[in-house]
């Protein structure tokens, strides 16, 4: 059965930021046959088109005078497994965390410091998702797509997407090139547990567990997430809106002689200091704060809300005051992580 179009589609209950939105057209996919037929429908139109996952890295500021299709390829499976690792194949529109907690109760390790990521699986190797001492580039075999311009099957091993800190080849050289229909992990089943991040440690200790298991830190992040970052179904927000700056040695050396409490972790690159964005921010007395409808979270700075009824400018703008603010601070110019449209 051939998808459908939706004309003047309200796309508020498709991003996390709850923003109210309207689509020239949507349309849904699940199937990389059904994306092809769209895509070459959509053509013919010669409009923008927008592919939509979860919706959680997104901030509308206007209606898109566009096509929003949006995936829902689903599907998890096992291609090959050997004594140590596991290559699992999964489709881009299930949701990250489902995926995780699956792997996690499958035994299959290396994604668990994701867990409570929100979005689909075929954003994480987009953005190269990371948090708690993890990227998502570490597991990643391949990733399979469609290239929009000629409707053919690609794959791209894990070395030829180009993955930096929330980087990747389909934010850059491929971006807008290629819609991604699958991703393939590959997992160890003998756990080499990370907690040195963050306060996991801290909380297996309350715990008195000595000998941590795959399950026990996904229950760590999850419980760390949860008191630190807003349910997107009770408060519009996008998780962290801006990356965690890296500076240079010399930068950082100063700023500590006029802040001695700054918090810091060593750099991707060598000579870099990486500079905790929520530590900025709050140092730079933002959080909580409130400017109509949107504010900065209470809890975690690094978070932007929508209170209710808030429109996506309205975020941008509340934004653009927290950078100008921090970068007169300390210098430092904060980039937002999330895709503003």
């Amino acid at each position: 059965m051939k998808p459908e179009f939706e004309v003047g589609k309200d796309l508020k209950k498709y991003n996390t930021f709850s923003i109210s939105a309207h689509a020239n057209s949507f349309a849904v996919f699940k199937s990389e046959k059904e994306l092809i037929s769209l895509l070459e429908e959509v053509e013919k139109t010669g409009l923008p088109m927008l592919i939509l996952g979860g919706g959680s890295n997104l901030l509308f500021t206007k209606d898109y005078e566009g096509t929003v299709l949006k995936n829902e390829i689903k599907g998890i499976q096992v291609l090959s497994e050997d004594d140590a690792t596991i290559l699992v194949k999964c489709g881009a529109g299930e949701n990250w965390h489902e995926f995780v907690q699956y792997c996690v109760n499958k035994g299959w390790a290396g994604i668990e410091n994701l867990s409570l990521i929100p979005g689909t699986v075929g954003a994480s190797p987009i953005q190269n998702i990371g948090a708690y001492g993890a990227e998502v580039k570490d597991t990643i075999e391949s990733v399979e797509c469609i290239e929009i311009e000629n409707k053919s099957k690609n794959r791209f091993l894990a070395a030829d997407c180009a993955f930096g800190y929330r980087e990747s080849i389909f934010k850059k050289q491929a971006k807008g090139k290629y819609v991604i229909t699958q991703v393939v992990f590959r997992l160890k089943k003998q756990a080499a547990v990370n907690t040195s991040y963050g306060a996991i440690q801290q909380i297996l200790d309350e715990k008195k567990i000595i000998s941590p298991t795959i399950r026990d830190v996904s229950t760590a992040v999850i419980e760390i997430r949860k008191s630190k970052l807003p349910n997107p179904a009770q408060l519009g927000n996008a998780g962290s809106f801006f990356k965690n700056p890296e500076i240079p040695q010399q930068q950082f050396d100063k700023l500590k002689q006029q802040f001695p409490d700054i918090v810091s972790y060593p750099g991707l690159h060598s000579g870099m200091i990486k500079v905790p964005a929520g530590w900025l921010i709050e140092r730079s007395g933002w959080k909580g704060k409130t400017i109509g409808k949107v504010g900065v979270h209470r809890l975690q700075a690094l978070v932007l809300v929508n209170y209710g009824g808030a429109s996506g400018q309205e975020v941008v703008d509340l934004s653009l005051e927290v950078r100008k603010t921090v970068k007169e601070m300390f210098g430092i110019d904060l980039e937002p992580e999330v895709n503003i449209i």
